[in-house]
């Protein structure tokens, strides 16, 4: 079978729910990935993050292998010998006292809203049913109902209605705004500290901290979703650590499990975690040993190998090199760390067909809102390979100029 055997298959069988670039995967290792018919690839997306440790990192999938032959499941109504281990490692290396595990981001996030609240109830005297929480235009937290009620991307809402209330819409990148938007009824403001899924958006510098600061007066939480930004990407472990703050409440997942498990957390204090009681919220797979047997190689493998150091360093020279192309279709580079977006001017037609044209070149890249360029290439990629992908997007946009 050949790459259209299976994109026709895909298609006549699977929900129509992605629009993937006509490349179909079969192996992958580090930075590279082949396809079914054994064209080789640098991947510059890395599963939205998930694979910041490379592809089949070595020491992370025999860790999964050494876990999987021993104990995988046990569901929460029994404890295992790998979730105690995760959550202390997790805490010491974040600087929290408790974490909630569960699987995706979206799950972890929907944690987070669920603590926000009943912290609210029982800690700050908010009526029951009237607690409201602050996010910020074009954020990306998951797709649950839930979530999806405060976006505003009309193509994630379009006929999914009727929404969860609750929550309260403002510019991103505006402290002033939060201080307007708070009532007596919220209980925390929720923001991405760069926002990805939006086009590498970054905020204004000190953004984060004033807004920080004002969550601290206004005695509501600041909750930081570090699922994409956080454990290296944009060159520290949180990407909060970049103005000295400390979220009340942090989420993390994606690479979390290394590439190669689902897993995710909700990070906090003991005082505002310890609000959940038994049966109030949980997951059958969230912590279950084989994904935080994973976690936990993962975790070193970060540290070890000191991928945020090389996600600052070589983040700043791809960074650099983009900036140097001529292209009367750019608008503007941006980025932090390995995460980096080319925002195209409208007269451009989209950054997709830029993202097919650099796949022919042999760069796996992703479009994003239509007008953004994303590359966010595995933190263990080589100096000489992003010359090499610099030299294909270079050529790319001499070929379209």
């Amino acid at each position: 079978m050949d790459t259209r055997d299976f994109i026709m298959i895909e298609d006549m069988y699977g929900a129509h729910n992605y629009h993937p670039l006509d490349v179909v995967l079969s192996r992958g290792k580090g930075v590279w990935v082949w396809d079914v018919d054994g064209k080789k690839y640098l991947d510059c997306l890395s599963g939205y993050s998930a694979v910041n440790q490379g592809h089949c990192h070595p020491r992370i999938v025999r860790r999964l292998q050494q876990q999987a032959k021993k104990l995988t499941l046990t569901s929460r109504a029994f404890r295992n010998d790998q979730w105690p281990l995760l959550a202390k490692e997790l805490c010491e290396l974040l600087g929290y006292e408790m974490v909630l595990p569960m699987n995706s981001g979206a799950e972890a996030v929907e944690t987070a809203l669920k603590l926000a609240r009943k912290w609210a109830y029982q800690k700050k005297g908010i009526p029951d049913g009237e607690a409201e929480i602050i996010t910020c235009a074009n954020n990306f937290h998951g797709r649950t109902i839930t979530i999806i009620s405060f976006s505003t991307e009309p193509l994630y809402r379009r006929e999914f209605g009727p929404f969860t209330p609750g929550f309260k819409v403002i510019p991103y990148g505006q402290a002033e705004a939060l201080a307007e938007a708070i009532t007596p009824k919220t209980a925390a403001f929720l923001v991405e500290p760069i926002q990805a899924e939006a086009g590498i958006i970054i905020p204004p510098s000190g953004y984060l901290r004033k807004a920080w600061e004002i969550c601290k007066e206004k005695n509501i939480l600041f909750i930081a979703d570090e699922i994409q930004t956080g454990l290296g990407r944009v060159g520290k472990i949180l990407a909060c650590e970049y103005e000295g703050i400390k979220p009340d409440v942090v989420v993390i997942g994606k690479s979390l499990g290394g590439g190669l498990i689902p897993i995710s957390a909700t990070l906090s204090s003991r005082e505002i975690m310890g609000v959940f009681r038994p049966g109030e919220h949980g997951s059958t797979f969230g912590g279950n040993p084989l994904a935080c047997a994973v976690a936990r190689e993962a975790l070193k493998v970060i540290q070890e190998e000191k991928l945020p150091e090389r996600a600052a360093s070589l983040g700043e020279f791809f960074l650099n090199k983009l900036r140097t192309i001529k292209s009367r279709y750019i608008k503007e580079v941006r980025g932090k760390g390995l995460l980096i977006g080319i925002e195209l001017k409208p007269e451009a037609g989209g950054a997709r067909r830029f993202c097919e044209a650099l796949k022919e070149a042999g760069l796996l890249c992703k479009e994003t809102h239509e007008h953004v360029i994303r590359f966010a290439p595995p933190l263990v990629v080589k100096e000489k390979e992003l010359r090499w992908a610099y030299q294909q997007v270079k050529k790319v946009f001499k070929q379209f100029n």
